[in-house]
């Protein structure tokens, strides 16, 4: 079979380029919000970005959900089965909003304990407060909107995500200048004002999402849907779902164990971390857009009965995902002085950024393989195990006790610990491609 077709490229580079170009613009939010505030204040930066690691384990759980409507919505519109992929939108978003009403209402009643769950300094959890009381209400839109964007994106319109996801990012930017230095007869408001341009971003978008959704070609929920239940669908969704969740779980408290060894050594490490984990970020949009488009295209050959072809789609994208990977790393590496000489650190946190740098830049590689093979390529054929598996041994069994030693027991450096925290993606590397080569993806999930 001739898999170096045009058909390829051009469906791999009109789903990748859109949805990386969202997933950068939302990333830039994080960007604008470090830089913003670390212009005002080293502590605002690092409270907001130990603040926003609630919505990281948000989104693990909305994770689950979206990645489930990913996976059996990409295969049954290959099938080109639209009522299939409505009822699986509607599950998706009644789960989503049960998770959102939760995260709101912990924000809202609980900011103090949960900032004392990432740092005990007083100033941190003082400001982070401050942040979660107002911020906390986007976290009850979110998870609708990402169902709507998730939607879209499986049903072939990636651009419509991306454009919309560039228009609330640029306003939440603007806004963040406005409203955190203050103009146009508004008063400097700091880290609220952060928090207040994240709500109305959050709020635009969501509005925008509902009311594309209605347009000819897209696909809405149906009223009908939102309460009835298919029964062999909802098995089939949480039978991909509960290993994403797990997945996402072992990778969204561990991660965020991460931020609290960094936040634990101390306000520098802990400012050095911030940019760190948003430059990162923003390089594995490239990744992401990659691992995105793969699921897509993988699922919608599996779903369409074209098994030997999802397969070798599979094997291109792989190779695709070891290009990419270095090339984040060169970029990392070339990128690195420019962050340094604009970042307002002090001269200890601009050393410990330095060296997390260089680690970033070997992370990269392993992290963009598995990006694409494990959350793009698995899971496209519902193999969604793997990821859970990989995380209990390579993060839970060897990153977080090297690093939480490093951090309370040995008092190792700042940089080696941070070594250990990204020690996970390298590490299960060869396990990943020899999972790939038993082929246990390749699989057609509708019925």
């Amino acid at each position: 079979m001739k898999t170096k077709d045009s058909k390829f490229y051009r469906k791999l580079w009109w789903l990748m380029i859109p949805i990386v170009l969202q997933n950068l613009m939302l990333a830039m939010v994080a960007v604008a919000d470090a830089f913003m505030l670390g212009g005002v204040d080293q502590n605002y930066m690092s409270a907001v970005s130990l603040a926003t690691q609630i919505q990281f384990i948000q989104n693990m759980f909305l994770a689950a959900a979206t990645t489930s409507l990913g996976i059996l919505g990409a295969q049954y519109w290959g099938k080109e089965d639209k009522k299939a992929v409505n009822d699986v939108f509607c599950m998706a978003l009644r789960l989503c909003g049960l998770v959102s009403m939760i995260f709101f209402l912990a924000c809202l009643l609980f900011p103090e304990y949960l900032m004392r769950i990432f740092t005990n300094e007083t100033v941190l959890i003082s400001h982070g407060i401050s942040y979660l009381r107002i911020a906390g209400f986007s976290y009850l839109i979110t998870g609708i909107s990402q169902c709507y964007l998730t939607m879209m994106k499986t049903s072939e319109h990636a651009r419509t995500t991306a454009v919309i996801s560039s228009f609330t990012v640029c306003i939440n930017i603007i806004l963040n200048a406005i409203l955190i230095f203050g103009a146009f007869g508004i008063k400097p408001m700091g880290i609220q004002g952060a928090a207040i341009a994240t709500l109305i971003a959050r709020i635009l978008e969501l509005i925008c999402s509902v009311a594309v959704s209605y347009r000819r070609g897209y696909i809405h929920p149906e009223l009908r849907g939102l309460f009835h239940r298919e029964k062999q669908l909802s098995k089939d969704f949480w039978k991909c779902g509960l290993p994403i969740l797990g997945a996402c779980l072992f990778w969204g408290i561990g991660f965020t164990s991460y931020s609290s060894f960094m936040g634990h050594l101390g306000t520098d490490a802990a400012a050095a971390n911030s940019i760190a984990a948003v430059v990162r970020d923003v390089i594995c949009c490239f990744s992401g857009g990659i691992s995105s488009a793969a699921g897509i295209m993988v699922g919608n050959e599996l779903g369409s009965g074209e098994l030997e072809r999802g397969k070798l789609y599979g094997i291109r994208l792989l190779k695709i995902s070891f290009v990419c990977g270095i090339a984040a790393a060169a970029l990392m590496l070339l990128a690195a002085p420019v962050i340094l000489h604009f970042a307002n650190l002090t001269e200890e946190a601009a050393g410990y950024l330095r060296g997390m740098f260089f680690v970033i830049a070997f992370y990269m590689i392993g992290r963009a393989v598995n990006d694409v093979t494990i959350n793009g390529i698995f899971c496209a054929g519902g193999d969604t195990l793997f990821d859970m598996y990989s995380l209990a041994v390579c993060m839970w069994c060897l990153a977080i006790p090297l690093a939480a030693a490093g951090t309370y027991y040995f008092h190792w450096p700042v940089v080696l610990v941070y070594a250990c925290t990204c020690i996970d993606e390298v590490g299960k590397l060869p396990w990943v491609l020899y999972h790939f080569r038993k082929y246990k993806w390749v699989k057609n999930l509708t019925r």
